[in-house]
């Protein structure tokens, strides 16, 4: 298979297509599960992308839903094959947010809010590990560098020239002034933000303080829409204990007018970068003294 294979995104397109299948045939769930012989939340789970499903079950279903064109099933089978393979990010051992790793790798455009760092993609290192080893103090060195290394290697969908991700970043103006590893640190790390704000696929625009209350108070997510219409948009929100992520339309519908009141609110991208000027002075400042 092809290194680029992402098994998530697999997944979840040919989950939309077996649900798309199972509404032309007017089949409920529940009837679909029993003639499979498997139970329906099985069925809800292969829907939302949630577990693989095996080739043959795939074949299986199409018969139950009445396809017969075999280029069809093929494709569909195919598909299924391929959500069974592992993508890059497995080479790294159990990390957290795997699933969301796998969608950012495929997603064509990412809208996000952060309130409290810098988002990942647009980190660098100094900065990255700093806020992996102070949100994460259990980690040792080598796990931590782990994880470093598992937020660089997708900083590449930034990088890429043939593929760049389509990314809009509102921020607060908290995470620029929040000091994460040193003056030193930050001084870099704004430098870069500001020099990545320029990019004609990259849009950040800053939220500050003199904004008052706003809609992002609630806290951090981030919208994901995939160049392939069949793959449902996606919100993920970042929980402590456990990631959320919401595809219904009416939900990824809610958070885009949320995303576009933050933008309306945030300064426009051009005084952002003004602002994220000024700010850094105050660093090259305290870097400077005794």
């Amino acid at each position: 298979m092809a290194a680029n294979i992402n098994p998530t995104v697999r997944r979840r397109r040919l989950g939309a297509e077996l649900r798309r299948l199972r509404l032309a045939s007017g089949l409920k769930s529940t009837e679909a599960a029993e003639r499979l012989m498997v139970s329906q939340p099985k069925i809800s789970h292969l829907e939302n992308g949630r577990r693989t499903i095996s080739p043959r079950d795939v074949r299986d279903l199409c018969a139950i839903y009445g396809v017969t064109d075999p280029q069809v099933i093929d494709f569909l089978m195919l598909l299924a094959g391929e959500s069974g393979q592992q993508g890059w990010w497995h080479a790294y051992g159990d990390i957290p947010q795997s699933t969301y790793i796998a969608l950012e790798t495929d997603a064509a455009s990412l809208h996000t809010y952060e309130s409290m760092v810098i988002p990942g993609l647009l980190q660098t290192p100094a900065y990255a590990l700093a806020v992996i080893e102070e949100t994460i103090p259990q980690l040792t060195a080598e796990e931590a560098g782990t994880h470093l290394k598992v937020r660089l290697r997708r900083q590449h969908r930034i990088y890429d020239p043939a593929r760049p991700l389509r990314l809009w970043v509102v921020l607060d103006e908290s995470a620029l002034r929040r000091v994460v590893g040193s003056p030193d640190v930050m001084r870099e790390q704004l430098e870069h933000l500001k020099a990545f704000s320029a990019e004609p696929h990259v849009t950040v625009q800053v939220l500050p303080y003199t904004a008052g209350a706003h809609p992002g108070l609630s806290g951090q997510f981030s919208i994901l829409h995939f160049a392939d219409n069949s793959v449902p948009a996606v919100v993920y929100l970042e929980q402590f204990t456990g990631d959320l992520y919401r595809d219904k339309p009416s939900d990824v519908q809610s958070y885009s007018v949320l995303h576009g009141h933050l933008q309306a609110q945030a300064l426009a991208p051009d005084s952002s970068r003004d602002f994220i000027t000024d700010v850094t002075k105050m660093y090259i400042d305290a870097a400077s003294r005794p």
